[in-house]
């Protein structure tokens, strides 16, 4: 997941979703109350008079109404507030958290599909800079190769998100954003479906990494990191590429590269994750070749 500015040491919400049957030590669980209190901030207003106003604001901003019709009838979801406010930090070295993300079975599947797509990851390291590995290591780490993408509609938990006093301002970029891919004809609100925290597709881009780095790879007038995998891959090098992706470097740690990748996520434990899932899949190209 392309990072939103969550903090080095908690789950990001998608990988809190994919370890959750994991033995991970959790440090702070909170009960409701608690995570009020700590939440520092109350809510002002109604969720439907926020919709209201952001939906002038979104029109101000250029928001043509196919892209506005996407908050007809959006309710508050609280179980997403309650799942913000339960994000823990957690204690596990690299070795750990490595082996569980990373089993034989995934970077076997890695393997077949970098083989099976080689010809599209090509063209897209040529375009892009970016290695086949790097690519295919995240798209397995974030929903397991496309397997598995999160069900909750993402634009009711990004307006809920931005409804709530917490992280407002953040997330009300997010639902910007998330209207404006509404807006060019991406995606239906109604196939944008994901994790609690709104993220969408194949590699789970945040709305803003979403209509920034998309990318219609496939050439059918989309940019669809639900469906197309050339879109998914190809928008996942883009991103890379457009933070600073070296072309043919290292992604090991210390390395420029390595520093991009905590840019796609700011947990080091899993950026570096992505580089170790990187290497044994390029050790099995090089044992095929």
């Amino acid at each position: 997941m392309p990072s939103a500015n969550l903090r080095r040491v908690s789950l990001p919400p998608r990988l809190g979703s994919l370890l959750a049957a994991l033995p991970i030590l959790i440090l702070s669980a909170l009960s409701p109350a608690q995570a009020q209190s700590n939440a520092g901030c109350q809510t002002a207003g109604s969720f439907e008079g926020f919709i209201a106003s952001f939906r002038q604001q979104a029109a101000g901003q250029g928001v043509s109404p196919r892209g506005l019709a996407a908050l007809d009838g959006i309710t508050y979801d609280p179980a997403v507030v309650r799942q913000d406010r339960r994000q823990g930090h957690f204690r596990q070295s690299f070795e750990q958290f490595s082996q569980r993300m990373v089993p034989p079975y995934r970077v076997q599947k890695g393997s077949s599909l970098m083989k099976r797509h080689a010809g599209l990851l090509r063209q897209i390291e040529q375009r892009y800079g970016v290695q086949p590995p790097i690519i295919v290591a995240i798209w397995g780490l974030e929903t397991d190769f496309g397997g598995n993408m999160g069900k909750l509609p993402a634009i009711r938990s990004i307006a809920t998100l931005a409804y709530d006093c917490r992280r407002s301002d953040m997330f009300r970029a997010q639902l910007l954003d998330a209207l404006r891919v509404v807006d060019r004809g991406d995606l239906h609100p109604s196939e944008m479906r994901g994790a609690w925290a709104g993220e969408i597709g194949q590699t789970q881009f945040m709305a803003t990494s979403y209509y920034r780095y998309a990318v219609d790879f496939d050439g059918d007038g989309r940019r669809d990191l639900i469906r197309s995998v050339p879109d998914v891959l190809a928008s996942t090098a883009n991103f890379l590429k457009g933070h600073g992706w070296v072309a043919g470097g290292s992604w090991e740690p210390g390395s420029a590269n390595a520093e991009v990748l905590r840019q796609w996520n700011k947990a080091a434990v899993y950026s570096r994750t992505i580089g170790y899932f990187a290497s044994r899949l390029e050790g099995t190209r090089a044992a095929s070749n």
